[in-house]
């Protein structure tokens, strides 16, 4: 079995804490914020703009300029890896922009005096975010430990499911993953919408997060908003949206009109693939049927705008 684990990604991290491994956990990436015993452990990689002092549109252009050159986002610390002698890394190929680069975290691998196990996590559905859970805890040798899991987590999707059937409609939703400029949900967020008994009006199944325009958002007449962007906590989207709620593209949305937009921590839930999607199924289910759902779940910092006047100090 592994026992020194490296997780270069949030979700990870927190795959391995509801595996109750934290113990092996040697290192992880700069993101990785919780459970908080992550808190304490050797950082391994580093981004130039890890922190909230660039706004979204800057952010993106930072971005697109370095994929654009073919740069990698993130840095490893090669001599901390090292040093950490994992017999495990986890990470991902799925996403550039969310992790390091596949490619670049093999090959430093390969170079450890021991090689680890480099297990590639990058699912786009709520089943596969359990089948990764699942393969974590048996190459751990901890199988049973992880049917557990996954068995508890089902239940509380089957229990949301079977509310649902009891809603008189299915309201038109919108997740936006980004503020500045404007992207649509994608991978497992439209799917987690549906079950939520709601109708995802942008963004598809299984597919990428794409970049529309706000007026795109206009017409697809999304009755609720749900502004839950990507690596972003509420506080830190309410700060672009405060910049943008008065475009007139904004102001005539159905949701901005007739007060429906909720502000949610994209970086805790939305944007982590973990057991946590879960909990930004339940997050969902009360956003999009609170007369089905309104306290009964722990409160998960969710924000409910009243409307484009309220500014992020209201």
């Amino acid at each position: 079995m592994p026992m020194r684990i490296v997780s270069l990604l949030p979700a990870a991290t927190e795959i391995v804490d509801a595996l109750g491994m934290m113990d092996h956990l040697v290192g992880v990436s700069h993101e990785c914020n919780y459970p908080e015993s992550a808190l304490s452990k050797p950082r391994v990689t580093g981004c130039d703009i890890h922190g909230d002092r660039l706004s979204s549109s800057e952010i993106d252009h930072w971005v697109s300029q370095k994929l654009s050159q073919g740069e990698d986002l993130f840095t490893l610390d090669e001599a901390k890896l090292r040093a950490l002698r994992p017999d495990l890394i986890l990470t991902q190929r799925l996403c550039d922009v969310c992790a390091p680069a596949y490619g670049s975290v093999t090959a430093l691998a390969q170079t450890l005096d021991d090689p680890p196990e480099v297990l590639n996590l990058e699912p786009t559905s709520l089943e596969e975010i359990l089948q990764d859970i699942q393969r974590v805890a048996d190459t751990l040798g901890i199988s049973e430990t992880g049917v557990r899991l996954i068995q508890s987590l089902r239940e509380r999707v089957r229990f949301v499911q079977h509310r649902v059937e009891d809603a008189a409609r299915i309201p038109r939703v919108a997740v936006i993953e980004w503020l500045d400029p404007v992207f649509c949900s994608g991978h497992w967020t439209p799917e987690l919408v549906a079950i939520a008994g709601g109708e995802e009006v942008l963004g598809r199944p299984g597919r990428d997060s794409v970049r529309l325009t706000w007026a795109d958002v206009r017409a697809a007449e999304p009755e609720i908003l749900v502004i839950a962007c990507c690596g972003q906590s509420a506080a830190r989207a309410l700060r672009d949206w405060d910049h943008l709620k008065d475009l007139p593209e904004i102001q005539a949305l159905p949701a901005v009109t007739n007060g429906n937009v909720h502000v949610a921590d994209g970086n805790a839930y939305f944007s982590r693939p973990g057991p946590r999607v879960v909990d930004t199924l339940e997050i969902l289910a009360e956003v999009i049927h609170p007369e089905l759902f309104t306290g009964m779940y722990p409160d998960r910092g969710l924000k409910r705008l009243a409307g484009v006047s309220l500014s992020a100090c209201d």
